[in-house]
């Protein structure tokens, strides 16, 4: 008689590992603290800084991008990155605590109009080069988290990118629900420099 033999267990999905964007951007940070760089200090200019750590100046950009959502510097076009005061946003919590009181269809419309006039400052940038490494840079999956922050990025700082982050606590989006058509449209406006098209694309990212 012969035994049977036991049968194998499914397959376990794919381990996804830190995209390398996310791996400079903790490599940088951990640079920053471990060289004691204070508010103000310059990082090396990046075509340098991407020869250093061996890297293309997109995958660089792309983590700068991550680094400068956190809060953690400023990303001035033609004077490299400087490194911020870590901040307390003390103002913050009170702020989206008395919107998270409103209507989330309300909110929604709210942030919508906010990205549209980020995308459309975006697309407004003079520099096309930075446009087309920072969203066309190496086809890899299209997803909200890695096109929205290089959207912020070439908008630059403005009110609009404050209310943008205070929005986003109480009218986050569902990546899930964003088809990739959708964000692939928004990257292809801003890379030619199309302000409306930019600004249409960020129609219904939000669901309510």
């Amino acid at each position: 008689m012969t035994k049977k033999r036991p049968q194998t267990s499914a397959v376990p999905g794919r381990l996804e590992r830190p995209r390398l964007y996310v791996q400079l951007a903790d490599h940088i940070a951990r640079f920053i603290e471990a060289q004691g760089l204070s508010p103000g200090d310059r990082l090396p200019p990046e075509r340098l800084l991407a020869a250093e750590l061996g890297v293309s100046r997109a995958s660089l950009s792309r983590a700068l991008v991550a680094l400068e959502v956190q809060g953690k510097v400023e990303v001035q076009h033609g004077n490299g990155a400087v490194v911020l005061a870590p901040t307390l946003g003390d103002d913050k919590p009170a702020l989206s605590s008395l919107w998270a009181e409103r209507d989330p269809a309300d909110l929604a419309r709210a942030r919508e109009a906010v990205m549209a006039g980020l995308a459309r400052s975006a697309a407004a940038h003079p520099d096309r080069s930075l446009r087309l490494a920072l969203l066309d840079a190496d086809g890899s999956p299209v997803r909200f988290s890695d096109t929205w922050p290089c959207v912020r990025r070439l908008s630059g700082p403005s009110l609009l990118a404050e209310l943008d982050d205070l929005l986003a606590e109480v009218a986050p989006v569902d990546e899930s629900q964003i088809a990739a058509d959708r964000l692939v449209a928004l990257a292809r406006a801003v890379v030619v420099g199309d302000e409306e098209a930019a600004a249409s694309a960020c129609a219904g990212l939000l669901h309510f």
